[in-house]
């Protein structure tokens, strides 16, 4: 099977509701998620993210991304391969996801009132809620600070990259919260919380059933 019929029979798939969260992926599944992040037709790799991304309607929140282990290995062949590096293989995407346990992560993108007088990123906290339930809390959050636009198109923020001093003032920021992916039904539908102090500043569903 050629990459663009691997690429175009998964999109299919999924739109026949053939998907789910994969926590552990295979070797096919590696290949598959490097397929479509080296496709070179945009509307493919547009189509395969847009049920990653979940817009809020809740101030300061602008949307939250999913990023599953499958997706991550999608967005680091991406990366690569819009810089003209197509070598990113099974064994880099392999090492990409590491030996410890998966891990799901929500990046919670936000954007503050022009008046904030924030020096960092505020300690907002981030649940998974289901009926009956209880709240499910992320093992840890990484808080990274925006002082400029954001840019469409560009990559998700990288939290190993401590951005530098700057007199410019805080005009937005994201979240990254990592949860056990363990500890999530692969199928399940969740609400995105974002709380204040235990005030809710926005809620966004989150389908995983829709995702892979």
């Amino acid at each position: 099977m050629t990459r663009l019929a691997l690429v175009s029979f998964w999109l299919l798939a999924a739109d026949a509701g053939m998907s789910a969260v994969q926590i552990a992926l295979d070797p096919r599944a590696v290949s598959e998620a490097i397929a479509i992040g080296q496709s070179r037709l945009d509307r493919e790799r547009a189509r395969f993210h847009a049920p990653y991304r979940l817009a809020a309607k809740g101030e300061p929140v602008d949307y939250v991304e999913v990023i599953t282990p499958f997706r991550r290995v999608v967005l680091a062949a991406e990366s690569r391969a819009v810089t003209g590096d197509r070598t990113f293989g099974q064994r880099q995407g392999i090492e990409l996801l590491g030996t410890g346990p998966a891990v799901v992560e929500l990046v919670v993108e936000m954007t503050f009132h022009p008046l904030n007088t924030f020096v960092g990123v505020p300690d907002y906290a981030v649940a998974l809620v289901a009926p009956g339930l209880p709240p499910l809390r992320p093992r840890a959050i990484d808080r990274i600070p925006r002082h400029g636009p954001r840019v469409d198109g560009a990559p998700l923020p990288d939290r190993s990259v401590i951005p530098p001093p700057t007199d410019h003032p805080l005009v937005g920021g994201a979240m990254v919260a990592r949860f056990d992916a363990q500890l999530l039904n692969e199928k399940g539908i969740y609400d995105v919380v974002i709380e204040d102090g235990g005030k809710e500043l926005a809620r966004v569903r989150a389908d995983l059933a829709g995702m892979r």
